[in-house]
């Protein structure tokens, strides 16, 4: 049956604080004229094997999961406060949801397991669930449809990872073709993935598979196995990279080769820096690879590239000035400039966000924040000394209001989401507490983390 999309909630009330959130997020950028301000953060709680609040719309509603039971459920809140559990009546069957993305009038999509078992385990939970990917409206979550072959065969999994204020969903569905770039199948390693798995994007529940050969940007011709979309904007642009079949990655099983804008069914490789991202040495981190993670509605996109070194850099890539590259949190006093970072999150007023990590790998990545037109700089060093006990770990998603979502690390090596509010009230850095000693504080919780990790380091990211 064909899954039509609900768009009664347009009401006049609804474009009305629509229009208000834009005007004023576009007070505040100007007023900031790309100087940061600084933040209170709260506390959006622990975050599970789902990876916590991906997304913040410009009217502050967030896309997150909640644990409930033993299981952990898809949900959405407005700035975090009384969060819904999407899953509340029995979800799709299984244990577990996650909510990926959210609209500015609470259509919101994500994975779901279902009751069924494939000995795979694409919705990362551990429980070798069937996972699906899902679309939630009304109080309903329903499930997409999956690719299907030539001969009506489906593909065994989906997930997905954005959608628009169009209705559409974007993600990546696995189909029915053997992968021959995927390691062996071997559970205790995490290494599941065993069918090669494809770009989609769902309009009216329809789903429809994106390319994943091209031209790249010099011209030479690609034909990669596998793709995924991680975020698509108002006007369907979709954002993601192709590439091949690897170990899972944390949220993937892609070894992120291109770049990747998909824009009216076309693939456009967005460039590199100069090479295939690849972690710092001595980091334990996985294969990070180049990857679009995020567009705004002019069609600017960040992510993360290899440079001429090796390293890994954020990027802007914008159709007038093609890649640029964002760079790392610079030198300050005694502290070295990071040596990579990854872009994962721009407003629409150009703000951009991510991670950073400096050369020592004992020492803590850090949340970068790079206003329009400002300096990159990291994110606890404007953090307001009374507030959440936590150390910023990521930029996930900045709204048009200067609101911040993203992982945080607890004292005790935990994840924790958090949202960050701008605190005009504070005029100077006098209540801040600074970076260097908010970076101490939180050493050994980043060395509980790590250890707790374990063989899955070699793969997280």
């Amino acid at each position: 049956m064909k899954l039509k999309i609900s768009r009664t909630k347009f009401t006049p009330i609804a474009r009305l604080t629509f229009c208000f959130v834009v005007f004023t997020g576009s007070t505040w950028a100007q007023e900031q004229k790309g100087q940061p301000v600084h933040y209170t953060v709260t506390d959006l709680g622990l975050v599970g094997p789902s990876p916590g609040p991906l997304v913040i719309t410009n009217d502050g509603l967030i896309a997150e999961s909640i644990p409930v039971s033993n299981a952990w459920h898809a949900a959405i809140s407005f700035l975090g406060q009384t969060p819904i559990d999407l899953a509340k009546n029995g979800g799709l069957g299984g244990p577990n949801s996650g909510t990926f993305g959210v609209t500015e009038f609470g259509q919101a999509a994500g994975e779901a397991e279902t009751e069924a078992y494939n000995k795979e385990d694409s919705c990362g939970y551990g429980t070798q669930h069937v996972c699906v990917a899902f679309l939630w409206q009304n109080g309903v979550m329903r499930e997409l449809s999956l690719l299907k072959d030539e001969n009506g065969m489906a593909g065994r999994n989906a997930v997905a990872k954005g959608i628009n204020i169009r209705g559409q969903v974007a993600g990546v569905a696995d189909n029915t073709t053997p992968d021959s770039t995927c390691p062996p199948y071997d559970p205790p390693s995490l290494q599941y993935q065993r069918y090669q798995f494809k770009p989609v994007i769902w309009t009216d529940g329809e789903i429809g598979q994106l390319p994943t050969a091209g031209i790249d940007s010099k011209g030479k011709a690609f034909n990669d196995p596998d793709g995924m979309v991680f975020r698509i904007n108002d006007s369907g642009l979709a954002v993601g990279a192709t590439g091949t079949c690897a170990g899972f990655t944390g949220f993937s099983y892609l070894s992120a080769l291109h770049a990747t804008l998909w824009q009216n069914g076309s693939v456009i490789d967005l460039g590199t820096l100069g090479g295939i991202a690849t972690p710092p040495p001595g980091s334990g981190l996985g294969n990070f690879g180049n990857f679009a993670y995020n567009v705004n509605r002019w069609g600017h996109v960040v992510g993360t590239s290899g440079t001429s070194d090796g390293s890994a850099h954020a990027f802007l890539w914008t159709p007038e000035n093609l890649i640029q590259d964002v760079g790392t949190v610079p030198a300050n006093g005694s502290t070295p400039a990071d040596v990579a970072s990854i872009g994962l999150a721009i407003s629409d007023f150009g703000d951009i966000g991510g991670v950073s990590f400096p050369a020592n790998p004992d020492a803590l990545p850090r949340a970068f924040l790079r206003p329009k037109g400002g300096r990159m700089v990291d994110l606890n060093s404007l953090v307001m000394e009374n507030t959440a006990d936590l150390y910023l770990f990521t930029v996930c998603s900045i709204n048009s209001r200067g609101e911040i979502v993203g992982l945080a690390l607890d004292t005790q090596g935990n994840f924790h989401g958090y949202l960050a509010t701008p605190d005009n009230s504070a005029a100077d850095s006098s209540a801040e507490l600074s970076a260097d000693t908010r970076s101490s504080r939180f050493e050994y919780a980043w060395k509980v983390l790590r250890d707790r990790l374990g063989p899955f380091r070699a793969g997280w990211r």
